[in-house]
């Protein structure tokens, strides 16, 4: 066990934790005047298979969030292994994350990205604070895998594709 003081905790918290290899995931809604919004988000899981819900984390200084859970709906696209550079720009704050990127509106009204490995659009079903991060609990309204395609893996800090061992 490591014991030490509570910066030192935090780090070694942040060091262990990038060992832990997770798939990535655009959410995507729109505000209320109908314009897309976006974050990528490292926490995301199933969490029931009756009823279908997922969820995910988002850090409660998100300013992509209010407008998630105002909406009250939203799509998480699984990205495909060659949508690093989609991954980093929905990471960013600030910007217009949909500059030059193709989508399609789904029917919750949340966008769809394009050459997404994987996508499932949801209905909020519970939203709380937990830390400093907030969960949000979708019921699956629709989903699909609409290509052929691998994910994208986020591991130690660096982006992979996937590769199976036969």
């Amino acid at each position: 066990m490591y014991a030490a003081d509570a910066d030192s905790v935090r780090d070694r918290y942040r060091e262990v934790l990038a060992h832990f290899g997770s798939g990535v995931v655009v959410i995507t809604s729109a505000r209320p005047d109908g314009s897309p919004v976006g974050m990528t988000v490292g926490s995301f899981t199933s969490i029931s298979m009756e009823p279908p819900l997922v969820g995910f984390f988002a850090g409660n200084t998100s300013t992509t969030l209010p407008s998630v859970v105002s909406n009250g709906a939203f799509c998480a696209n699984v990205l495909a292994e060659d949508q690093h550079l989609l991954a980093r720009t929905f990471a960013r704050s600030g910007a217009d994350k949909f500059a030059g990127v193709d989508w399609t509106r789904s029917a919750n009204g949340s966008p769809r990205l394009a050459g997404a490995h994987a996508w499932i659009e949801c209905t909020i079903d519970d939203h709380r604070p937990i830390g400093d991060h907030d969960l949000v609990v979708g019921r699956v309204d629709a989903l699909g895998v609409p290509t052929a395609s691998e994910p994208l893996i986020f591991h130690r800090s660096v982006f992979h594709g996937l590769r199976a061992h036969r």
